[in-house]
């Protein structure tokens, strides 16, 4: 990772291409350093991956963090990072940062799903679809979206051009536009005129980033992703994509592009491709929320540039570890007195100094340090993973590589 460079331009350089014509390794270039991808960006909700320090986070490899923009709005305020000199310095971290633009909580809290990217379309269709036992905390109009506060009940509102201040206060060298991210739930009609609003929202978002540009003189360029949605429709799909990517407000465009929307895990990678065959080549792909090593081999070959998700620190404050041999949890009484590491070969600090056994008795202890521990490993083995991705690549052996690694992984299945 470079040093940062306030007049660097952004863009990506594409390398080694799969035989498919979509998968490739490449560089894209910010402020901050430069991303060499395909990449797994860590997620640090709230200027922070949670349980680990910035410092931790560039040691176990990863190459840029993403932090949401509508938490930090809430909390502590986009006006104060702005102040704090951006949202780099305010979380001392020097590399590239991203934000999200507040489009995944138009889903998550309209519908009071946790897990809204693992649902599947199967059941009766509903526009009006809740978790049961779940308050809607977004309604989505065609302005924008009022949010209350999971914090403290007040009501806010987001529309395209608040998102964009927000992200541009906040300062991350990758914001995305704001769109309507809808459940694989909703009826067909209204994933039509999702797709159709999200475009609307995006012509607004291209307008407010070029004024917020302007206006902001001596900030380093913020890269602005139109962000791709259309569920599991391939004909929306398309169009949404081909829209975005043809779209030109007041002489700006989309510096590249998010692939949105809650996706059928046997289909993620049919979708992502349908995606990229739209988009312009020399522009960098981010797809919004996966890591599981199956997901990601089909993002990579199917286009995926990078991708973010939660799960690897969030699995990990609940004691479960991902290792070559699958993912399993230290709290199980086989690691109650196994000294070895959470895997042989890691070379992550966690297996470098501590044991299954010590882990085993910090989360039986509840002690906060369990968290970080389990963090720093499958922090580690999934920004690890998807290096030796690229590698294989650029070596020309990504099929046997996938075949071996997931072979092994999901063996016990």
């Amino acid at each position: 990772m470079s040093g940062p460079d306030a007049d660097a331009p952004f863009g990506l350089t594409p390398g080694t291409v799969l035989p498919n014509g979509r998968g490739r390794t490449g560089v894209i270039t910010t402020p901050h350093g430069e991303i060499a991808t395909p990449a797994f960006i860590a997620v640090g909700t709230k200027a922070t991956v949670k349980a680990v320090t910035p410092e931790a986070v560039a040691g176990l490899g990863a190459q840029a963090v993403l932090a949401n923009a509508y938490h930090l709005y809430l909390q502590p305020g986009s006006d104060l990072i702005d102040a704090a000199g951006g949202l780099g310095r305010f979380m001392n971290w020097p590399g590239p940062t991203f934000t999200d633009s507040g489009g995944f909580q138009v889903m998550s809290l309209g519908v009071g799903f946790r897990k809204v990217l693992a649902m599947d379309a199967a059941g009766v269709a509903d526009d009006d679809v809740i978790a049961e036992g779940k308050e809607r905390l977004a309604h989505v109009d065609e302005d924008g979206v009022t949010f209350k506060s999971h914090l403290n009940g007040d009501l806010h509102r987001f529309t395209p051009e608040v998102s964009m201040r927000v992200q541009h206060e906040i300062g991350a060298d990758i914001m995305f536009a704001f769109d309507e991210l809808t459940t694989l739930k909703n009826t067909r009609g209204y994933q039509e005129e999702s797709v159709e609003r999200t475009h609307r929202w995006a012509a607004r978002c291209l307008a407010a980033h070029r004024a917020l540009t302007d206006e902001r003189v001596g900030k380093p360029y913020q890269a602005l992703f139109g962000v791709v949605q259309g569920a599991q429709y391939e004909d929306l799909r398309r169009k949404a994509a081909s829209g975005l990517a043809a779209l030109e407000v007041d002489g700006q465009r989309f510096d590249g592009f998010g692939i949105g929307g809650a996706l059928e895990k046997e289909n993620l990678g049919t979708i992502v491709g349908w995606v990229a065959d739209e988009l312009p080549f020399d522009k960098p792909r981010h797809l919004l929320g996966i890591s599981e090593p199956d997901d990601l081999f089909a993002a990579i070959e199917n286009g995926a540039d990078t991708f973010d998700c939660v799960n690897p620190s969030r699995v990990a404050r609940n004691s479960a570890v991902y290792t070559a041999d699958g993912r399993y949890n230290l709290l199980t009484a086989a690691n109650r007195r196994h000294l070895g590491p959470i895997e042989d070969d890691c070379d992550c600090y966690t297996c470098a100094h501590y044991s299954r056994a010590y882990l085993h008795h910090l989360f039986k202890a509840k002690e906060m340090l369990s968290a970080t521990l389990a963090t720093i490993h499958n922090e580690r083995f999934t920004v690890r993973l998807v290096d030796h991705i690229r590698a294989s690549i650029e070596q020309g052996r990504f099929d046997a590589f996938r075949a071996a690694f997931l072979g092994r992984f999901y063996a016990r299945r």
